[in-house]
């Protein structure tokens, strides 16, 4: 069990990492951000990563479905979402 729960850790540092260096004003789909840290069928994986996400240093709302529709948000919803990513100049 312990090497799962490292992996895990690791897993979710890694996608952290990844959405802190999502520059403001841009986006990165959960499936982008899945390659990015290294697990590129994990895109379900990184949207539970983001849903558990209260780190306010990590801006999950930069992370969108592939889609490009915005996806669930953890604080506040959708529209919370779309909010702040209009803040940052984008979906005008």
């Amino acid at each position: 069990m312990p090497t799962k729960l490292k992996n895990n850790e690791d897993f979710r540092t890694r996608v952290e990492n990844v959405v802190k260096a999502i520059p403001k004003g841009e986006t990165k789909s959960y499936k982008e951000v899945a390659f990015l840290a290294k697990c590129p069928l994990g895109s379900r994986a990184v949207a539970r990563v983001m849903a558990n996400n209260y780190d306010l240093t990590v801006p999950c709302h930069r992370v969108i479905r592939s889609d490009g529709t915005l996806g669930g948000y953890n604080r506040g919803g959708t529209e919370a979402k779309q909010q702040l990513l209009l803040a940052e100049g984008l979906y005008k």
